[in-house]
Order: C-alpha cells, then sequence, then structure tokens
C-alpha cells in the first residue's frame, strides 16, 4: 500500500510553500496546528496540489478544509492513496 509519511509531508510543505527560517518544521509536529506552524490556506493549498501531482490523486476541498495539523492532512491523504475517502 501505498503511504505519505511526515517526512514527505514536510518535505512537501517546504518545497510548495516555503519555510520561514522562524518555522520549525523538526520534531513531533503531528498535532501542531499549521496556523501556529506558520503555514496560512494558501500554503497548505500549494502542499496538497504538490501531493495531488505527486500521487495522481484528488482531494477535495472539503476534506483538505478539515485538516487543521499535519495529522490530519496524512489521515486524509492516506485514505485517498488507499481508495477510502
Amino acid at each position: 500500500m501505498r503511504e505519505i509519511t511526515i517526512d514527505t509531508l514536510v518535505r512537501l510543505l517546504r518545497e510548495s510553500a516555503g519555510e520561514d527560517e522562524s518555522v520549525q518544521l523538526d520534531g513531533d509536529i503531528l498535532d501542531t496546528t499549521f496556523e501556529a506552524l506558520g503555514y496560512d490556506s494558501l500554503a497548505l493549498f500549494n502542499t496538497v496540489s504538490a501531493i495531488e501531482r505527486e500521487y495522481a490523486l484528488e482531494i477535495s476541498e472539503e476534506e483538505v478544509g478539515g485538516a487543521k495539523t499535519p495529522a490530519d492532512l496524512l489521515k486524509t491523504v492516506n485514505q485517498a492513496l488507499a481508495g477510502t475517502s
């Protein structure tokens, strides 16, 4: 089964949305909100677009809108990869 990992998500966040020097994406960030990490809705949109391209997925705006943390987004993406979204 294909699955996206936190390491892949961090890479895509950095590539797609940029990374401010003050933003820390290291350590246990799974349950930290994207807002607290310094990523706004546009940054999240860019990251999800990159995930969709890289994994040939389509994820609805409603599903993405419910993702407030990296853990939420990983769950949404991995469900889509498994075909259970």
